[in-house]
C-alpha cells in the first residue's frame, strides 16, 4: 500500500522538524506548513490522510483552518488532529465543534501523538475500500497501490515525477492548478526552477498518454487541470 500522507501545520519550526522526522521514520510522506493560509492551500493540493494542526498559528488560526477545510467537498473528510498549548475544556469543545477528529494538548509525547495518528488512519482504512487507491477517468486508470498507470492500449510507463503529476491532476478533476502548485507536488517544495519547467513535464506526460493526453487541459494564464466528467 502507498505511504500515507501527513501535513503538519505548525509555526514552531523545531517542533515541526521533530514531528517530520518521527513521522518519516514511521512510514509517512510528510509535508510541512508554517501558517494557516498555507496550511489550507497545502491541504487542498496534497489531500493528505491526516493533518496535525496547531491552533495558535499565524495568518489563519487552526480553528479557522479546520472550519475552511470542513466546508469544502474535496477536503471535508480529511482526518484532523488539533494541537494547542491551551488545555481548557472549552477550547477542546470549540475544536471538536468545527470538525476536529482528535485533540492533543502541549506539551505532548511525540510517540503518543504518533500512535493516535496511526489509530485514526487504521480506523479510516478499515472503513474504506480501494476507491481512494485506484482512480479511473477518461480511460486513464491510476493505481496508487501498484504505482501503475494504464490506458486503452495497456500499461503506460511513467517516471516518478510524471506519476505524481498525473495523480495530482486526476484526483481533483475540474480544478485548475497553477504552475507553482504543480512544481511543489512534482518536484518538491524546496526546488527552485522556472514555472515553465512544469510545461515540459506536462508535454512529456501527454505524449505518453497518447489520445488520452487530451484529458489534461491547459488553463490559459493559470496552469493545468484534468478534464471533469
Amino acid at each position: 500500500m502507498s505511504r500515507p500522507k501527513i501535513l503538519i501545520v505548525e509555526d514552531d519550526r523545531p517542533l515541526s522538524d521533530v514531528l517530520q522526522y518521527n513521522f518519516v521514520q514511521a512510514g509517512f510522506d510528510v509535508f510541512q506548513s508554517f501558517d494557516g493560509q498555507d496550511g489550507v492551500n497545502q491541504a487542498r493540493l496534497r489531500l493528505p490522510e491526516v493533518i496535525v494542526l496547531d491552533v495558535m498559528i499565524p495568518v489563519l488560526d487552526g480553528i479557522e483552518v479546520c472550519r475552511k477545510l470542513r466546508s469544502v467537498e474535496e477536503t471535508k473528510n480529511l482526518l484532523i488532529i488539533m494541537v494547542t498549548a491551551k488545555s481548557e475544556e472549552t477550547d477542546q469543545l470549540i475544536g471538536f465543534s468545527v470538525g476536529a477528529d482528535d485533540y492533543v494538548v502541549k506539551p505532548f509525547s511525540v510517540k503518543v501523538l504518533l500512535e493516535r495518528v496511526k489509530a485514526l488512519v487504521r480506523r479510516r482504512s478499515s472503513k474504506s475500500d480501494l476507491e481512494d487507491e485506484i482512480i479511473s477517468l477518461h480511460n486513464i486508470t491510476v493505481d496508487r497501490i501498484k504505482h501503475k498507470v494504464s490506458g486503452k492500449e495497456g500499461n503506460i510507463d511513467l517516471t516518478p515525477s510524471e506519476f505524481r503529476l498525473l495523480e495530482t491532476l486526476i484526483r481533483q478533476p475540474g480544478r485548475a492548478f497553477d504552475r507553482s502548485e504543480l512544481i511543489d507536488t512534482v518536484l518538491g517544495e524546496d526546488t527552485f526552477v522556472l514555472e515553465r519547467t512544469i510545461d515540459v513535464h506536462v508535454r512529456g506526460l501527454r505524449k505518453k498518454l497518447g489520445t488520452e493526453g487530451n484529458a489534461i487541459e491547459t488553463v490559459r494564464g493559470v496552469g493545468y487541470r484534468f478534464k471533469d466528467q
